[in-house]
C-alpha cells in the first residue's frame, strides 16, 4: 500500500486544502498544520492579504489514494424538476459505451471530444480488468472459470495507463463511470448467463477492487487519483451480452443501484423498475432497407451486416455506415415525433469494418443534438429526473406504444385528474 505522502504526491491544485486519507477503520490522517503567517512572527512587517480564494472542499484519499472523494461531481445539471402538467417531455438521448478502455486509436478522447462540442454527457461502463495489468491478471478470479482468464484482452501498460487518464478527465467533465464487470464471458458453462447472485457478488467485488487499487497494482506514481468514491459513483451496469440479468438484480438492489442496462432488448417505450432498480433496455430501431428492426447497438448492426465479421469487404462500408447512421437518427425521429420516449444509444470503442460503426454514431449525435428540446444526458442523470417525476405521469407515458403519439395532444394526455368533488351529506331519511 502506499503511503499518505506517495498518495499525495500525486494530487494537485484542490487537492492541498485539507488533505486526509481513508483507513481500513475509517479514521483518517490530520492535514499538516500551515506555517505561520507574517504576521504572527514577531516584529514582522505585516504584509497587505492576498486576495482569497474560493473555499475549496476537503479531498479524501481512499485506500492506497488510487481514488479519493473530491465532493460533487463538476457540470451537472441543476436539481431535476417536475413537468408541468399537461406540457411535451423532453426528449432525452443516452449514448453509453461498453468496457471503455484506451487504445492506440484515441477513441475515448474522440467521443469526450465529441460530447464536450455538442454539450453532452454520456456513461461509461469500465471493464474492471481494463485497468488491471496482464502481469497481475492472477489478481482476477472469475466465476465458474480459471484464475486469471478472460474473454476480452488485458490492456498493455501504456493502455491501462491512458485508461486512466481519460477515466478521470471523463468524470470531472460530467459524465457517468458505470461498470461492464470484468472478463466478459458470454460462452459455455462459465457464461455470465449461467452465474448465481453469489458469483455475481464477487465479480462486482473484484470491478471496484480493480478500480481501487489500481496504484498498487500498476505501480504507477506519475497519474492522479481518479476523482471519485467509485462506490459511491456505481449505481449501474450494463452485463456483457445481455445476459445474466434475473441473478444479477437483486444484487444490485442490495447494493443500492438505480438502474440496470442488461434487458436483452426493449422498445421504444417508457421505462419502467424491476427490483426496484430502473429497467434501461438496448432498443429495437428501424433498420433501413430490412423488414427487421434491430437493437440500438453497433454489434447488433454488425452482426446483420457482416453475419459477426469485424473485417469485410470495403466496398460494403459506405453503405453499411449510412444504414447504421440512419438506424439511430430514424429510432430519434420516431420516438421525437411521437411518444418521446428515451433513446437509448450502445456501443464499444472499436474499429470493426473499418470504423464505420463510429462515424455512423458521431454523425447520429450531431444530426440529434440540432433539434429542440433534446437533452443529450448520462444514465445518472436521467433517472434523477425519473426519480423527480409524478409516478402517475409516468405511468401515463408507459401507456403510449412505440412510434404512438397522444391522439389528443400533449396538453390534454397529461392534464392534471380532475379532483373529485364531495357531495354534502343529507342524512337519511325516513318513511
Amino acid at each position: 500500500m502506499v503511503g499518505l505522502g506517495a498518495a499525495a504526491a500525486a494530487v494537485t491544485g484542490a487537492a492541498a486544502v485539507g488533505l486526509t486519507q481513508a483507513k481500513g477503520s475509517g479514521g483518517t490522517a490530520p492535514a499538516p498544520a500551515a506555517p505561520p503567517t507574517p504576521s504572527a512572527v514577531p516584529g514582522a512587517h505585516r504584509a497587505p492579504d492576498p486576495p482569497r480564494r474560493p473555499a475549496q472542499p476537503p479531498v479524501r484519499l481512499i485506500g492506497d489514494g488510487s481514488t479519493a472523494d473530491t465532493g460533487a461531481q463538476p457540470h451537472q445539471p441543476g436539481a431535476p424538476e417536475r413537468m408541468e402538467p399537461g406540457s411535451e417531455p423532453p426528449q432525452f438521448v443516452i449514448f453509453s459505451w461498453d468496457g471503455a478502455g484506451e487504445l492506440d486509436n484515441g477513441l475515448f478522447a474522440r467521443f469526450r471530444r465529441l460530447a464536450a462540442d455538442h454539450g453532452a454527457k454520456m456513461t461509461f461502463f469500465l471493464s474492471g480488468i481494463y485497468l488491471l495489468p496482464e502481469s497481475r491478471q492472477h489478481l482476477y478470479r472469475p466465476p465458474r472459470n480459471p484464475v486469471g482468464a478472460s474473454a476480452i484482452g488485458y490492456l498493455t501498460d501504456a493502455h491501462v495507463h491512458a485508461t486512466l487518464e481519460q477515466v478521470r478527465l471523463a468524470w470531472l467533465e460530467g459524465h457517468e463511470i458505470g461498470t461492464h464487470f470484468n472478463g466478459h464471458f458470454c460462452d459455455g458453462t462459465g457464461s455470465v448467463g449461467r452465474w448465481s447472485s453469489r458469483e455475481w457478488q464477487s465479480e462486482i467485488d473484484q470491478a471496484i477492487g480493480f478500480v481501487e487499487e489500481w496504484r498498487t497494482n500498476t505501480g504507477f506514481r506519475d497519474l492522479q487519483p481518479l476523482p471519485f468514491d467509485y462506490r459511491k459513483e456505481l449505481i449501474g451496469a450494463r452485463t456483457p451480452c445481455l445476459l445474466g440479468q434475473r441473478n444479477l438484480l437483486p444484487v444490485a438492489s442490495r447494493l443500492g443501484w438505480r438502474y440496470d442496462a442488461s434487458s436483452p432488448g426493449g422498445t421504444q417505450v417508457w421505462p419502467g423498475r424491476t427490483h426496484g432498480l430502473w429497467d434501461l433496455p438496448l432498443q429495437a430501431l428501424p433498420f433501413p432497407g430490412r423488414g427487421f428492426e434491430v437493437l440500438s447497438m453497433d454489434y447488433n448492426m454488425l452482426a446483420n451486416q457482416s453475419v459477426r465479421a469485424t473485417r469485410s469487404d470495403p466496398r460494403n462500408y459506405p453503405g453499411w455506415e449510412r444504414q447504421a447512421r440512419e438506424s439511430y437518427v430514424s429510432g430519434f425521429r420516431r420516438a421525437y415525433e411521437t411518444n418521446r420516449a428515451p433513446l437509448f444509444i450502445g456501443n464499444h470503442f472499436e474499429q470493426w469494418n473499418g470504423g464505420i460503426y463510429m462515424n455512423a454514431v458521431e454523425d447520429a449525435l450531431k444530426r440529434i443534438a440540432d433539434h429542440d428540446d433534446v437533452r443529450l444526458v448520462s444514465f445518472r442523470q436521467f433517472v434523477d429526473w425519473l426519480d423527480a417525476q409524478d409516478p402517475a405521469v409516468l405511468a401515463k407515458l408507459r401507456t403510449l406504444a412505440a412510434g404512438q403519439a397522444p391522439g389528443e395532444g400533449w396538453a390534454r394526455f397529461l392534464r392534471p385528474a380532475p379532483k373529485r368533488s364531495r357531495r354534502p351529506y343529507l342524512g337519511h331519511s325516513s318513511l
